[in-house]
């Protein structure tokens, strides 16, 4: 326990930390108001950075002043749970990485936009080419903004598999294209090319940054469903020190992607999930819809074992808490890979189970069954 404890005001004042000779430092994490001074003390002091939920105040009590007070109280005496804190590289990894998602958020909302004005045009290219902005779509395009009205030439613009869809292409090119419609797709066009610059800057800088764990990175690329992206969100999150948690749950709990727990009077009313961190939970959401449809994997038959009970989106959860966990004890276990169960790994695990199931199935259907073990030298 410290013997002195002081806490750094928004503003950024020491307080006289030094003239008092104190040891460590509680704030709260706010939002990145906290960064300016933790990155003043961060190697001078040691900095606890307190989650401000587990500690706020009573309502119509409180202050600025008082949220202080309370704080170096609960610091003092130990009662404050420090927030997890990567190093400096991850938290730069972290950055550049979380940068690049938001990049690809705006610039899908460009895309959109740009469907959205096809379609006040009369213009239903979305409906026979599954990417507006693959090749032949933006060829298309740059033709439309250029001023080609002509469905037919256009369409000829097609290359590749969506060459045999002329006759569809044709029907759907076929619109009202006015001057400002031309305009907008151009101003869309125009954003879109510079985020593909900034993405493809910043790609060859995480990939730089990314140098040091490309070892961890290759071996959690092999668990099903996650990617090498989704492998860099996750080690620009946590880093590949798993030290800071006890066990994996522990971390998937703080992740928040295992189930929540909310027990009054004997009842359990809720098994919601927490918020926890945001970036990680989109990008594992997605890479359990991906796990999801890998045939013959242990992730697909996770999935379909609960969908069938609690819907498709529970279930990709589950799964994503599955690909997490697996994801945390390969960055803590270095010599060891990723095994592969295989898609009949719960049959396995109790065949017995399963051969009544399958038997009492084929029975209500008004089948006789005869069971014989096939030979397995055969």
């Amino acid at each position: 326990m410290p013997q002195k404890a002081a806490f750094i005001h928004y503003t950024g004042e020491k307080c006289g930390l030094t003239r008092e000779h104190c040891q460590s430092v509680s704030m709260e994490s706010t939002g990145v108001y906290w960064k300016p001074v933790f990155n003043i003390l961060e190697g001078a002091l040691k900095v606890v950075l307190v989650n401000a939920h587990h500690v706020k105040g009573l309502p119509g009590r409180k202050t600025d002043v008082q949220d202080c007070e309370w704080l170096a109280e609960l610091h003092l005496h130990g009662l404050t749970r420090p927030s997890f804190i990567p190093p400096s590289e991850i938290r730069e990894l972290r950055e550049l990485v979380r940068t690049r998602t938001t990049l690809k958020q705006d610039r899908a909302r460009h895309v959109n936009r740009i469907a959205k004005v096809l379609e006040d045009a009369n213009i239903k290219l979305g409906n026979v080419a599954s990417d507006i902005l693959g090749v032949s779509g933006r060829a298309m395009l740059d033709a439309i903004v250029a001023g080609q009205t002509n469905a037919a030439e256009l369409a000829q613009l097609a290359v590749g598999r969506l060459r045999s869809k002329q006759t569809a292409l044709q029907q759907a090119l076929h619109g009202f294209v006015k001057p400002h419609h031309r305009l907008l797709i151009q101003t869309h066009l125009q954003l879109i090319d510079a985020f593909d610059a900034s993405l493809d800057a910043l790609t060859i800088q995480i990939e730089e940054c990314m140098h040091p764990f490309a070892a961890t990175r290759d071996r959690l690329d092999e668990i099903t469903g996650v990617g090498p992206e989704v492998a860099t969100v996750f080690i620009s999150e946590l880093g590949v020190d798993m030290s800071p948690w006890p066990t994996p749950a522990h971390a998937a709990s703080w992740a928040g992607l295992c189930p929540g727990h909310h027990q009054s009077a004997g009842k359990h009313k809720s098994g919601r999930m927490r918020h926890g961190n945001r970036w990680i939970k989109r990008a594992f959401a997605q890479s359990g819809w991906a796990a999801s449809r890998a045939n013959g994997t242990y992730m697909q038959a996770h999935f379909r074992r609960l969908c069938s009970r609690r819907g498709a989106k529970k279930a990709v959860m589950a799964v994503a808490h599955s690909q997490f966990l697996r994801c945390v004890l390969l960055s803590t276990l270095p010599g060891e890979c990723y095994q592969e169960l295989g898609g009949d790994f719960f049959d396995r695990r109790n065949e017995r189970h399963a051969t009544r199931r399958l038997v009492t199935r084929l029975e209500s259907l008004g089948y006789k069954v005869a069971l014989e073990r096939a030979d397995p030298a055969a």
